[in-house]
Formats: structure tokens, sequence, C-alpha cells
């Protein structure tokens, strides 16, 4: 196919310009496409905005992608926006500046492809090429290695030095370590000296720290558009004194960058630090040639007069004086200029255009409620028999759909994978898949590409971003950390009770260097606690105020046994409420691996350890005996649908019937597609119970159900009614249980003992959360957020007609949507009234629970299809359908909403890959309340991805955990603490299970008190940073095995380098102590000449071992009382003494008695 005509598409001239006449929105792409195969060189394409710049580069991808002769040649590049507005006093997400520097540095050698831009980020003045290329420099193996001036080098590059590595722009040194994630790279790297050569370069995972390859070279691009070098900073200085009339002294980004430090908006002074700006011109290489699309020109002017009219109103701030618009930014005029510099074809149907074999597109929209809903198609196709047909739809789901509507009416398409197989077939009709916007039509060629758009009006494109492996270890860490406690936090010693954090400090004992936790008490009193006994040591977690103990009385153990009481009643009510799921035999579910591994495969993305984690609990949850109870806590896009439909394709292959049931009918719909998508391959009948079926459709559905003909049945409560009937239901999946009502989750809880139940959640509410923690409930997290995805930033700030007014234009200008929240109906009209008056280009509807049902459908139908930009709300939005092009969300009076309600509406934006905002608007911080204060807090700090959890678990304290299980348990858990609380209600509960009373007078052990006289600790100069110590010596202190304390050893000589002596001792007496809690032994003391050990009561070490023991070598061993022992053995070195212990516990071990 040659859609290109055989006249020149440019001017032979410089002066002049083509037109391109009859070109569309579909048939743009198709022609940029071709003309990116058949010529050598870079076109650059010129977008009217940023929604239409990825609009198009998404629809190249699609015709260029799997094209075989051009997947190497003609790539698709797109140079981003900063999504901030002119002037902005924040900076741009570092992962779109990672984007840009990586787009610049590929431009000079970039003589095949396409490059596509909005206009507005070409008018911008950039940084010049050197500071690109005299910034970036390449690192391999065998390379000699200066630490200290690599690690200036970077600070001068802009990096950011941290003590983990998680984005880019970041670095960590270590010893001979440095991590760091340049820009531009798919993913960070190690590197790895021997004495001062690059010994190793290795991949590894941010989220997790662990190394996943190894790599012969890295290049490293500057991690900013300006350089922070001395050189750099004396020019910004200098320049911003020539520049600005004002005191500098009382201007905070000028002592910022003094200091070395990016203030946030640094972008918007670029040219104080270069003696002359370039523009994106200067970066292309000579024989470029420029497209320009409809609408460019009045973008242009709109673009200009937006700025200046900002700089007007921000020009008089002596605070933060500003550069005039024409400094940061090309003149209209001057890009004009720049324009005629280059061949340039313009999309314009002028008299001496171009023409393309195209024609407009015919009218082909679809009519769902007619008999045969393609009839227009149908006609076109009858009146054009040579034509051939490709259709494209955006998922496989909704091909299949298409597919059936087709064989409905005798069309029988071939399938097809992509572009050139299409081409490449004289088939009639096809069918594909692919991110495609619009078709086209090119009569000649007999040629036709029909979209979904096309037929059933705009769509929101769903873009599928791959996910990267991630972290395993994250969900396990989230519990009970200690790594984020701060001096002054209320903490739990299992011995001594409620004490205040001071830190961590070093002592000299026993002439060795020893690290400590420095706990006070009431009354001032001190106490060091030894970093081997973390495993003491708790996060108090009971609410606002923690009641100190005082050491050295008996306040503590009374209080602890009183609450152990208490616990033992709570235990063993929990135990009577599941009891009946936990003795009863379920079904247990047969996988067979061949369809499994079938259907797994057919999942587009590429799953995260927390994800195949979550699925394998799943999956081995159906094939045991019991029936599932299982949680599943994932922040909104993180993968829990995906373990879902795998747990419904086991239960669909046993048949039996799955019912998916959701809060609202608009997410009914839209999971029904998501499972009709993803099954679309496979014969399950999936069907859904909504409002959008009609009375006739839901009793035929309910019939199908009753005789087994439905396999999975989506719908709202509704499917709780007595009056359905499933023939063999199987599995109940619960989407946001906590959505639901009292009389709805009392029959959920009927249905418990009955069938397996899978419950998502993105927030779970903490009884849910209560019941997973304590063993009642099994949990599985997912914290691993897709990789192209950033997190919300968020910003807490009193009412405010400006910064909502900037809220709004930031996100609208690149062609985004906005969730204004707003939760009192009365006022709804009024608000949206203001908002029309701030931004006049704003479409804004209304949305609100007392509106009829259909009514309010409409309206987010509407909205989910873009037929208006700004939707005034209440929180009936909190659970709905995606709409991946709403980025920001602004919250009215966010003081009044509960802490899972704010995590909730947040996670309504930042689906897609642009930087998202949240905006918490509150009133005075006089008038609100403690709790809300400390709610904002929260959700303002935990703004990582994969928050929610952690959320749900600060929730439980703030709310002080009471209302959960009673009043009465409220003061215990104030006593004793959150974390507490539960692992003695969690050891309760196991004592129950398997029959033991348990233990009120010793509710908890903290196993035995080992002291070797030995350093054993985390040296500062191997690890600096106090919160990794803190988090790493928990962690060493809560392995239960000899398995675990290697596994970390292995990630902390990834991370760090080779483990000094010190931590290798912290190692080797964690063993010892589990070898001596296995044995019983409550205390063991070893110096240089021997040493001593003590047994407890219920130690498994036969008395007759130690006699014989004693007997075997009475100047070695001395039996003292009933309970110790003695020993006589030199050991002078740290290396000794372990081994000495570690021998003399061997022993014991081989003589204990064995347990039943």
């Amino acid at each position: 196919m040659k859609l290109l005509p055989d006249s020149n598409l440019f001017p032979s001239g410089r002066e002049h310009f083509k037109d391109w006449a009859g070109l569309d929105t579909g048939s743009m792409a198709a022609v940029l496409a071709e003309l990116a195969r058949s010529e050598e060189h870079l076109f650059v394409v010129l977008a009217p905005n940023t929604g239409r710049a990825q609009q198009i580069a998404d629809s190249l991808s699609f015709y260029l992608a799997s094209s075989p002769d051009s997947v190497a040649n003609a790539t698709v590049m797109l140079f981003p926006d900063w999504e901030t507005l002119p002037y902005d006093h924040f900076s741009p997400h570092q992962d779109i500046v990672s984007d840009r520097i990586r787009v610049l540095h590929q431009l000079p050698t970039t003589h095949k492809g396409i490059l596509v831009v909005p206009v507005n980020t070409l008018m911008q003045r950039l940084a010049p090429p050197l500071h690109v290329t005299g910034n970036s420099f390449l690192l391999k193996v065998g390379d000699i290695f200066d630490m200290e001036a690599t690690r200036a080098r970077l600070v001068a590059c802009g990096y950011r030095q941290r003590d983990n590595v998680y984005e880019h722009g970041e670095f960590a040194v270590r010893g001979a370590i440095m991590d760091i994630y340049p820009m531009g790279a798919p993913q960070p790297f190690r590197i790895e000296l021997f004495d001062d050569e690059i010994e190793s370069l290795r991949l590894f995972e941010a989220e997790n720290q662990r190394s996943t390859g190894k790599v012969d070279h890295i290049t490293l691009l500057p991690a900013a558009e300006f350089p922070l070098s001395a050189e750099g900073i004396a020019r910004f200085r200098s320049n911003f004194r020539d520049t600005f009339d004002v005191d500098t002294r009382h201007v905070p980004l000028y002592q910022d960058v003094t200091d070395g430090l990016a203030a946030p908006g640094l972008e918007y002074y670029l040219p104080l630090f270069f003696e002359h700006m370039a523009t994106l011109f200067d970066y292309l290489p000579d024989d470029v040639r420029l497209v320009e699309l409809a609408g460019c020109q009045p973008a242009i002017e709109h673009f200009w007069d937006d700025v200046e009219q900002r700089y007007e109103s921000r020009r008089h701030d002596i605070h933060r004086p500003i550069l005039a618009p024409w400094q940061l930014y090309l003149r209209p005029e001057e890009l004009g200029a720049a324009l005629k510099q280059h061949p340039r074809a313009r999309q314009n149907d002028s008299d001496a255009a171009v023409q393309f074999d195209v024609a407009p597109m015919p009218a082909l929209t679809a009519d769902v409620r007619a008999s045969n809903p393609l009839a227009l198609l149908h006609t076109f196709s009858d009146a054009h028999p040579e034509t051939r047909i490709l259709i494209c739809a955006e998922t496989a789901g909704r091909r299949e759909a298409l597919l059936e509507l087709m064989q409905k009416i005798q069309i029988q398409p071939v399938m097809k994978d992509n572009w050139p197989d299409f081409i490449a077939d004289p088939a009639r009709w096809s069918l594909t898949r692919g991110e495609l916007d619009a078709g086209f039509y090119a009569p000649q060629h007999h040629l036709l590409v029909v979209t979904e758009n096309d037929l059933y009006g705009e769509r929101v494109l769903q873009r599928r971003r791959r996910k990267s492996s991630s972290d395993d270890g994250a969900a396990e860490q989230a519990f009970r950390s200690l790594g984020e406690l701060t001096v002054g936090s209320p903490v739990v010693h299992l011995e001594h009770g409620v004490g205040r954090y001071l830190g961590l400090t070093h002592m000299e004992v026993d002439r060795q260097q020893h690290e400590f936790l420095l706990l006070e008490y009431a009354g001032g009193d001190k106490l060091y606690v030894p970093v081997s006994s973390l495993h003491l040591i708790s996060r108090y977690g009971g609410g606002d105020t923690a009641p100190l103990n005082k050491l050295g009385t008996e306040q503590w153990s009374k209080a602890r046994q009183k609450a152990a009481e208490k616990i033992h009643d709570v235990a063993a009510e929990l135990l009577n409420t599941y009891a009946r799921r936990e003795a009863r035999e379920g079904r247990q579910f047969d996988v067979d691996m061949n369809d499994y591994d079938r259907f797994s495969a057919g999942f587009p993305f590429e799953e995260t350890p927390d994800q195949q984690a979550a699925i394998a609990a799943v999956i081995a949850d159906m094939q045991s005996s019991q029936p599932m109870d299982r949680l599943v806590c994932g922040d909104v896009g993180f993968g829990k649908t995906e373990v879902a439909m795998r747990a419904a394709f086991v239960a669909v292959e046993n048949q039996t019937q799955v019912a998916v049931l959701v809060p609202t009918t608009l997410l009914a719909q839209q999971h029904y597609e998501s499972f009709t998508d993803r099954f679309a391959d496979w014969p399950v009948n999936i069907e859904v119970l909504s409002r959008f079926r009609s009375a006739k459709e839901k009793t035929q559905v309910l019939q199908r159900l009753q005789e087994g003909k439905v396999d999975i049945l989506v719908g709202t409560h509704q499917l709780l009614q007595e009056t359905v009937a499933f023939d063999n239901l199987g599995l109940i999946i619960v989407d946001e249980e906590h959505r639901f009502g009292v009389r709805h989750k009392e029959r959920l809880k009927q249905m418990r003992a009955e069938c397996d139940i899978l419950t998502l959640t993105a927030t779970p509410i903490p009884r849910t959360l209560n019941m997973a923690m304590s063993g009642m409930r099994d949990i599985s997290i997912i914290a691993t957020p897709p990789q192209k995805r950033l997190s919300v930033k968020t910003f807490v700030q009193q009412h405010n007609d400006t910064a909502i007014k900037e809220a709004l234009l930031r996100e609208l200008l690149r062609g985004g949507q906005v969730y204004y929240l707003h939760n009192d109906i009365d006022t709804m009209e009024k608000t949206a009234e203001n908002i029309r008056k701030l931004v006049p280009d704003a479409r804004v509807g209304i949305a609100h629970g007392q509106m009829r049902e259909r009514e309010l459908e409409a309206v987010m139908s509407d909205f989910y299809h873009r037929r208006f930009n700004v939707l005034v709300c209440t929180t009936i939005v909190e659970t709905g359908i995606d709409v991946p092009s709403a980025n920001t969300i602004v919250i009215d009076r966010a003081d009044k909403l509960g802490l899972a309600q704010l995590h909730q509406l947040r996670g309504r934006v930042g689906r897609s890959h642009h930087q998202a905002y949240a905006y918490l608007i509150t009133p005075s911080p006089k008038v609100m309340t403690k709790d809300a204060l400390k709610r904002l807090e929260a959700i303002e700090q935990a703004t990582d991805l994969g928050a929610g959890f952690m959320l749900a678990s600060q929730d439980l304290e703030i709310r002080g955990a009471g209302e959960l299980l009673g009043e009465e348990q409220h003061g215990n858990i104030e006593t004793i603490g959150f974390s507490l609380y539960m692992e003695m209600l969690e050891q309760a509960v196991e004592a129950l299970k398997r029959g033991e009373q348990p233990d009120v007078e010793k509710p908890l052990s903290g196993g035995p008190e080992l002291n070797l006289r030995i350093p054993a600790l985390i040296p500062e100069d191997y690890l600096p940073d106090v919160f990794g110590r803190l988090t790493l010596y928990k962690r060493i202190a809560g392995c239960k095995t000899r398995d675990g304390l290697k596994e970390l050893q292995v990630e902390m000589i990834d991370r760090f380098g080779l483990l000094p002596e010190p931590v290798k001792n912290l190692f080797a007496v964690t063993e010892l102590r589990q070898q001596a809690d296995r044995l019983g032994i409550i205390r063991l003391d070893a110096h240089a000449t021997g040493g001593k050990l003590e047994f407890g009561e219920r130690t498994p070490v036969d008395p007759l071992t130690i006699v014989k023991l004693v007997q075997s070598g009475p100047n070695r061993f001395k039996l003292e009382g009933a309970n110790m022992l003695r020993f006589v053995e030199g050991s002078e070195t740290a290396e000794e003494r372990i081994g000495v212990v570690g021998e003399l516990l061997k022993r014991l071990s081989a003589q204990s008695i064995k347990k039943d």
C-alpha cells in the first residue's frame, strides 16, 4: 500500500512550506508512519497540545512498532512537556525530566524516525547541547574510578545523594559500592569497586535493592536541565543580581541555589545558569523535516498570551522575582522564523495543497439498540465490495465482542496481530487489537480502517504500561516496622513497658564498642537496649497519648497480665466466629497446570513479585480443604483484579460458578468489561446484573444462572438477594467490602462458611485489617506500582481561589480532567458556577448521590467520554470507574473525611503515566480537630505508591482501635500498645487452636538473654543512615530461621558490600540466640575464660544429659543448682567465643528431648 503521492511533500527552498490536504486525525498517523518507513530523515511532528501529541505518538507506534523492517530503524519519540504551569513554584517530576534528557541526548544521532512535540514545549528555551554532552560520561568495567571525584561530579550534574536509590537522578555511596539511577535508564545500577577499579556493573531493583543482572558499561546523563556545579552556581548568582533589583537575603530560591540545592520551580530561571540559551532546534540533525498538525498556530498564540498574563500577575513579588517571557520562551514570531529554516509541511486544506489518496471517513456509527448495530458499516461494505476493512479494537475483550457482533450478521473476519499482517493479506474483513485513536479511508487503495471511536464515539484509551518486577519484601516489612521511628516516638519494650525512643547511641562495654537503642521512661529514667535485643521492641501505635511506664515497678507486668486475661476472651470469641469455616471440609479445587499456564500467559503485563505471591497464596488456599477467606490489599491499579481473575479461572475450570460483588453499577459494568476482555480466548460465559439490563434480560440471566449456564456473574448487592440462585457457587470475589451495608455484610458472613471468598481492597477498613493481622483471615499485600505510574503529589492548603484556579489550569492545559470534590449538595451548583468564573474554558458537570441513578450514570459516562473536563462531585466517586485522563483531584473540606476515604479518593487520580495532583483544601488549623490534623499529616506523608496498607495501620492508631473489639479492649490497647496487643492476640489464638490454654502469667517470652562480650553491631562507616541501621537491626532480630539470616546476609553484601566483623558477629549471636531459645535457655553469658547458661522451667533438655555432660568433663563443666551450667574454656577472639558457645549448644541439641 502506498498512501504517499508522487509529488514532493516538502518544499525545496527553506522559506516556504507545503500544505497537505484531506488528512484527518486517523489518516495523518498512517501517512507519517509510511514516510518514516520510506525516508532516511528525522520527522518532527508539532502537535497543538500534550493530549494530541500523546494520541499521534500512540497511533504511530501502532503503525510502526510491529513492522519488521522498521523496528530497529524508524523510532517514535515523544519530547514531553514539563506538565507545570509557566512560573510554577514546583518542579516537574524526575521521570519527566529523565524522559526529556534521554530524548535530548538521542536526538543529534537520530537520522530516521519521528519526534512528536507539543508546540508549547517547542517554544521553551533549553540548556545548550553542550550541557547534555559535556555532563554525560561512560563507565565501563575495568575503568579506574575515583569515588570522591565521581560523587562531586554527580552532584554538579544535579544528582542527589540518598541513603537508598529509588528514582531517577539519585545515587548512594556505601564503602566500595555506589548505587545510581541514571537519567533515561529503565533501571538503576550498582557499581562495585576492587581497590580503585570498577569490578562489576550490576542492574538492581529499586524497590528491594537486590541485583538482577550484569552489564559491561553504563552511560550517565545529567540529572537536571541546569548545572549545579560551582561554576554554574556562581553564574546563576551573578546573573540573578544583575537581572533583579531585590535584596537576595530575602529570596529563598537564591539562598537555596547558593547552598547547592535545586529549589522547586528552578526550571523557570534556566537562562541565569548559561551564557547563551538554546532551543529544541539546536538539538536536531540538519536534514530534519517538520510536519505541523492542524491547530498549532492558534495554540502558539494562546500559549504566549497565557505566559504573558501569568507574568503580569506575578512580576511584582520581591521574594520571588521572575524572568520576562521572552527570556524563557520563543516569541511566536521567533518560532515562526525558526520553523522557516527547515522544510515544513502543514496539515491544511488550501488550493495549492498536496492531495493524498484519502477520503473523509464515512458515517459508520453503531446503533447499539438496533437488531443490526453495524448496519451502516454493513451498508458501506455492500456498496464497496472491493474495499478491504480492518477493524481495530482497543482490548482483546472488545475484539471478541466485535467478533460476536460481526458473526451475527454473517461476517467472518480474519484475526490479525498487527498492521503489516493486514497489509500482506487480501482478506476482505480483518480484526485486530491496538491503541489507535481514529481510522481512515483510502478509496483508491480500497482500504478502510475503523476504530472503536469511529463506531461508538470517543472512548478513553486505557494505556497499558508494562510493570517492572519489584519488591517482594515490602509487604512483610510494612508490618511493625521500626524504620520510620522518629525521636520522641513511643515504643514498647516487652519486659519494661512503654517508653520514648531517643535515638541510637554508642557505648563501650567490657572494652568493646556496642550500639544501643536509648529509651526514656516516666520520671526521666533511661534504658539502654542492645541492638541484638531489638526483637523485644515494637512500635506503640495506640493513639496520641502514650502512658509512659516507670522502671523498677510492677506497673507494667500487672498491665500486661490484665491485658492477657482479656485477650484470652477476645481470642476465644474470634475463634468461635470462624469455627464453622475452620472445621468444615471445603471444596478442594484442582488446577490443570497446562490450561492455567495458558491463561496466565494471556496477562499483558509482567507480574510483580507481590502479585505472584498473592496469586500463589490464593491458588494454594483454593487447593486446600478449608474454605478460602483471603484479603488482597493493594493500591488502586496495582493488579488486584488479575489475582481475582486467576482465582475465577480456577473456579470455572472446576465447573463451579463465580460471583463478583462490587459496590456500584458503573463499577459492575467496568468489571464486566475487564472480565470479558481477560477471558476473551476461553469458553467462559460472563454476565452482569445491573440497571443497564432490561427486566427481561435480567430474568433470562437469572434463569441461565440457576441452570448453570452462567460461569461468572458480576453485579452489585443484588447478587446477595435470596432470589438470586446459583447452580453451583464456588467462589465469591468482593471488591471494596467496606462499601457494603451491615445487612449485606451479615449475608457475606454466612456465605464465608459455605464457599471460598476473596476480598479486594485498596485500603482495608480497620476491622478487616485487624482480623487479617490476628491470623483470622489471610492477607496478601501488593505494594508494587506499575512501572510508569508516578506517585500523587499531595498538598494540604487553606482555601484560596488563585491556588484552585492554578490547580485546574495545570490539568486542563495538558488535556486532562479534574475531580472537584465538594461534599455539600446544597452549595454544589454555586461551587460549579465559581469554577466556571475562575476557569472560563472549563466544561463543568455535577454528580451526587441524590440524583436519580440513571441520571448519575449518564453524568459519569459523559465524564468518562470526556464530554466535560471538571466534575464537581460528592464522595460518591470514591469507588468508581477508571478515568485515566483525570489526574487532578481537589478535595474541599478534606478535614471532614476519614483516612481510608481520603486515600480512596486520591486513588481516583494518577492512573496513567502523568504526574497526578491531590489538593486537600481545609479551613484554618485552629478550627480542626486533633484527629483531623493527624489524618491530613498522614495522607500528606504517605505519598509513596502502595501506601494504602500503611495508611490503614495508621488509621488504627488514630482511632485508638477501641471500636474494633469493644470499649473494654480500648483500655488494654492504650496500656500496652497496638503492636504488642496484636502479637499477644495472635499467640492466644494459636494456643487455643492447638487446644492449649494461653499462659496468662507469662503472656510473651522475650527469648534468651545473650552476652558474649564481643562487638556485635552495624558500624556507622558501613551504613551511616540511622533509619537504615534501625530497620536492619529489627529485621535481623526478627529472623526466625537460619535460612532467613543467610538471605539477609546475602542482601546486605549485595547492597552495602562485604560484611565487617562486627556485623558477622551480630548474625552469629542472633543464630546462637535461636538455638538457645529452642533449648529453653533463658540466659547465656560467655567471656574469655568460660561462661554460664541458665535453663528455663520448660527446657526440652533432659536433666540426665546435663549430668552426663558434667561427668564427661568435670574440669570443664559444673552444675550449680538445678538450672545453671558453668563451663570453662578459653576464647580470646570473637570467632573463638562464638565457636565455643556454638559447640556447647550443638552438644545439648543432640541430647535434647524430642517434643511431641
